[in-house]
């Protein structure tokens, strides 16, 4: 009996260190978009000054990328802290759909911080043609399924935490409302207008993070009163 109490109390302070790094992780996202690279049709010398640069794979690196790993261990937190709630298997399911579309957006991440610096170098050393550089479309196909999934995901666990009694309702609501934002409003329109990172996509980062942390902060709480209640 006390060997399960120390493994429950261990297994409590990942899930609480999980929902710690949401907020962390939407505020690091936050912060990689707020300045959106030049038009690379339009002005490529300027997209290749700007993607060359050490700031650009500094903040992809830590921001883009890191970002999305901290938001996995935070979204396994969120779906694992709702697990024997009542909305138990739209937690679990949302999570896996969360994470699979999450860990799908990594390739396009990955090759934005390494890829894209070079052949913004390769650009302004005068090899024009680099820019004719076509990636195979099944990437383009990863990214897009990667983004359904993770918004799907996303809204699907705000409703969870909206339905689980156990965490703040309309921190749900303010979750599920800024994954709209983000990946909607932000990403897909960005990627459909000017190919770069629009104020949505940061606005909603920052709904996200604002969520995270209200769940973070009060869910812990919130969930040991209920069960105080039912024990």
């Amino acid at each position: 009996m006390g060997t399960f109490a120390v493994q429950s109390q261990n297994i409590g302070r990942w899930i609480r260190a999980g929902l710690w790094a949401l907020p962390v992780s939407w505020v690091v996202t936050a912060l990689s978009t707020l300045e959106p690279q030049p038009d690379q049709v339009k002005d490529p010398e300027a997209w290749a000054r700007f993607v060359s640069s050490d700031p650009y794979q500094f903040r992809h690196l830590f921001g883009s990328t890191a970002g999305t790993i901290l938001a996995l261990f935070g979204v396994f937190a969120l779906g694992c802290s709702m697990a024997n709630s009542r909305s138990g298997r739209l937690a679990l399911a949302s999570m896996v759909t969360t994470v699979a579309g999450m860990a799908l957006l990594l390739v396009p991440a990955v090759i934005s911080t390494f890829a894209t610096p070079a052949i913004g170098k390769a650009y302004l050393r005068g090899n024009r043609d680099v820019m004719q550089l076509e990636f195979p479309g099944s990437m383009t196909g990863a990214f897009l399924l990667g983004l359904l999934l993770a918004l799907v995901g996303s809204v699907l666990l705000g409703i969870s935490v909206w339905r689980s009694r156990l965490l703040p309702r309309w921190a749900g609501a303010l979750w599920a409302a800024g994954a709209v934002v983000f990946y909607v409003l932000g990403v897909v329109l960005g990627q459909a207008t000017t190919g770069s990172s629009l104020p949505t996509q940061t606005a909603g980062a920052l709904l996200m993070a604002v969520a995270g942390g209200w769940i973070a902060w009060s869910g812990p709480r919130q969930a040991t009163a209920a069960r105080d209640e039912t024990g």
